[in-house]
């Protein structure tokens, strides 16, 4: 093991990254947690100042685009750990945003690695690179020996995918001070838990809509994740890479991350998160998925003739609607066996925590409302 390490967290302020800088800092013999992003909300700030650690952790806010402040960022790093991204899967940002951000900014943080000779990159990747490609097709308890790769031209899954090749490959790349780039890549499947703002922004339609939680994938067999054990594996990762036994397994590998979590469809999980607070699920009759499927691919097809004249943004798309609707799971074997990831909460620990959460949204809610009527 090296001894004194220094570790650079980017898009620490997201949902994930925040989970790791929290975990990072117990880490042993670590001196300084550098947290990069755009930008930091102030309560994060605070957070992270709060921090009981001997840890030095230094906020830089700094864009994923910007060579320079990457190479600043950069200098006397031993290990660097790359969760920013721009996450979007119903099309609402620009495609360029989000190959500049997702493919660029990887790009231009691996040449800033080489040239501050930082030795370790760990990629957070996505299950979207490896599919699902068809909701016909049924994947279950996959590996890393089997070949899934995504076939979608939508910019999440395909910056995505395209980062974690630049990721891989630059595996074994010379460093400037003559030393070794190694490299691995995590990919988390459907990350839930407190802060998600997937979870937020459907829990706010639901309280808007009587508490009924509308159905988004009611078909689909999902192998959700909750954010402490994704964080967790990424302290693994860092901790196998830094260790010579170890290290040579896992350079230039992708990992699948789940856990123990319940193989359950999306809707389900929603529903599971929130019960008790009363939210239910829509009973209503649902369109069958084939019919669904050929309404989007009309809904683009209006998109994709109005561009030259109108920015017509389908409500769902063919990617989306097999995203959530598709039986997908994995196995988290490999990384139990090479980088020792063991999840450290359960599905009734990460279920109860998530659950509280969405309570204090619940009671927010009800604080619009009051507010409202008064």
């Amino acid at each position: 093991m090296m001894t004194g390490w220094s570790c650079l967290v980017t898009g620490a302020g997201g949902f994930l990254g925040k989970r790791i800088v929290h975990l990072l800092v117990k880490e042993k013999e670590l001196q300084e947690v550098r947290a990069l992003d755009k930008a930091f909300k102030p309560e994060t700030k605070e957070e992270f100042s709060k921090l009981n650690t001997k840890t030095k952790v230094t906020i830089i806010e700094g864009d994923i685009l910007d060579a320079q402040s990457l190479r600043r960022a950069c200098q006397g790093i031993s290990v660097v750990i790359h969760t920013a991204a721009v996450i979007d899967i119903s099309g609402v940002l620009p495609a360029q945003t989000i190959m500049e951000v997702n493919l660029k900014g990887t790009q231009l943080l691996l040449e800033a690695c080489v040239q501050a000779s930082v030795r370790i990159f760990i990629y957070t990747s996505t299950i979207e690179v490896a599919g699902p490609n068809s909701y016909k097709e049924i994947v279950q308890n996959t590996n890393e020996y089997n070949h899934h790769e995504s076939i979608w031209s939508a910019p999440y899954p395909c910056s995505k995918r395209l980062a974690e090749k630049a990721v891989l490959k630059a595996n074994g790349c010379p460093l400037r001070n003559g030393g070794t780039l190694y490299t691995c890549a995590l990919r988390p499947t459907y990350i839930y838990g407190e802060g998600s703002p997937f979870l937020s922004s459907e829990m706010n339609k639901a309280l808007k809509n009587n508490g009924i939680l509308k159905s988004t994938g009611k078909f689909s067999v999902a192998n959700p994740v909750y954010v402490g054990n994704v964080a967790w594996a990424h302290i693994m990762a860092s901790r196998a890479l830094r260790d010579s036994n170890k290290a040579p397994d896992i350079q230039g590998q992708f990992y699948y991350v789940s856990d123990d979590t319940p193989h359950q469809s999306y809707d389900n999980l929603n529903y599971n998160l929130s019960k008790e607070w009363g939210l239910c699920l829509d009973s209503g009759p649902s369109i069958p998925l084939s019919l669904m499927y050929w309404l989007a691919f009309l809904l683009e097809m209006v998109s994709f003739l109005l561009r030259p004249i109108y920015n017509f943004q389908p409500p769902f798309t063919r990617h989306l609607l097999t995203l959530s609707n598709s039986v997908f799971t994995v196995s988290y074997k490999k990384a139990q066996q090479h980088l020792g990831y063991e999840p450290l909460f359960s599905w009734e620990e990460a279920k109860q925590k998530t659950g509280e959460w969405v309570g204090s949204l619940v009671q927010q809610h009800k604080g619009t409302l009051k507010t409202k009527t008064q």
